[in-house]
């Protein structure tokens, strides 16, 4: 066991799968000579050769199209998306294909495949390149979407992707990438695709969350416990499906909701579990469910986009509203 970034633990889960199962290979663009632009797929050509590491051309279309061809004839390709912000390309692919294919064919044929890209703000990059894209994906019927936050979960969850028989959209958070480092054990387990994780337990507001938002919600979990407020923090990592039962058992016993995301507030999917909790726990609350999310603007650029990215002190100020509303 050792202490791996989030992007190492993507490479090592990769390396892992490819290792055990000679069904699965990965294409996009510079993935293999250059293993990819954030070195998430570093050595694996020369380790499992060009047939199975594919360099392809800049044609994000064209990578979904091969890439659905291929699961559909019993192949698992794992490709890879350069940015979010260049997926759009994919979606006729995606949703048109991908994601029907099962129902389609009424389940003669399925589509293994996973489609990875690096997504959200915080590294300082030009438009194209912050995309926070899940809710979108996560409304098309047919598609896993999942969206880790920490180096181990990035491991399992990856893992699970590949071994999924439907598609699934693999949403790495760019800021965490080299953030910090987590012990992980390449053993090959996985974790699984519907539940969520509780990070955090506390018995005075529930923050759900995913991706990179996670360590900012721990951290303003900590700053808040100095004010006597015990929050638990709840990270989804499979926004779909959703494991709505964690997050209900967390409100019903919290009284409280805080919905943190990245992307734009509206019909983020911040909305839709707020929905799930109005419906289902409304007579559990105690307050108003809140979000601190992005805002309903392109993220801006440089000094700009650390205003646009929801902070710590945003969701500590999130957590005192619902607290002062009871």
């Amino acid at each position: 066991m050792s202490e791996i970034t989030l992007v190492e633990a993507v490479n090592l889960a990769l390396a892992r799968a490819m290792s055990e199962d000679k069904d699965v290979l990965l294409l996009g663009e510079d993935i293999g000579v250059n293993g990819g632009v954030f070195r998430a797929t570093n050595g694996l050509q020369a380790r499992f050769g060009r047939e199975r590491v594919i360099d392809t051309p800049l044609a994000e279309g064209g990578i979904a199209g091969v890439a659905v061809g291929m699961a559909a004839m019993g192949l698992k390709p794992v490709a890879e998306i350069q940015f979010s912000g260049f997926i759009y390309p994919a979606i006729d692919q995606i949703i048109n294909h991908a994601s029907r294919l099962r129902n389609r064919t009424r389940g003669r044929l399925t589509c293994p495949m996973v489609l990875r890209s690096p997504c959200g703000a915080g590294i300082h990059a030009p438009e194209h390149h912050s995309e926070s894209p899940e809710a979108m994906f996560a409304h098309m019927p047919g598609l896993r979407v999942v969206a880790p936050s920490s180096p181990a979960r990035a491991y399992g969850l990856l893992l699970a992707s590949v071994r999924d028989p439907d598609p699934v959209i693999f949403l790495e958070p760019t800021r965490l990438y080299r953030l910090f480092r987590e012990e992980v054990e390449d053993n090959g387990a996985e974790l699984p695709l519907d539940a969520c994780f509780v990070l955090r337990e506390g018995a005075d507001a529930t923050v759900v969350t995913w991706g990179a938002m996670a360590p900012e919600a721990l951290a303003a979990a900590e700053k808040l416990e100095e004010e006597g407020v015990m929050v638990e923090v709840i990270d989804v990592a499979t926004l779909k499906p959703l494991d709505v039962e964690t997050i209900l058992r967390s409100v019903e016993k919290t009284g409280r909701c805080v919905i943190v995301h990245e992307a734009p507030r509206t019909a983020g999917f911040g909305a839709e579990i707020a929905a799930e909790v109005a419906e289902r726990a409304l007579y559990s609350l105690l307050a108003p469910i809140k979000r601190v999310t992005g805002y309903d603007v392109v993220v801006p650029l440089a000094k700009l986009e650390k205003q646009y990215i929801p902070s710590v002190e945003r969701i500590v100020d999130g957590v005192r509203q619902v607290m002062e509303a009871s």
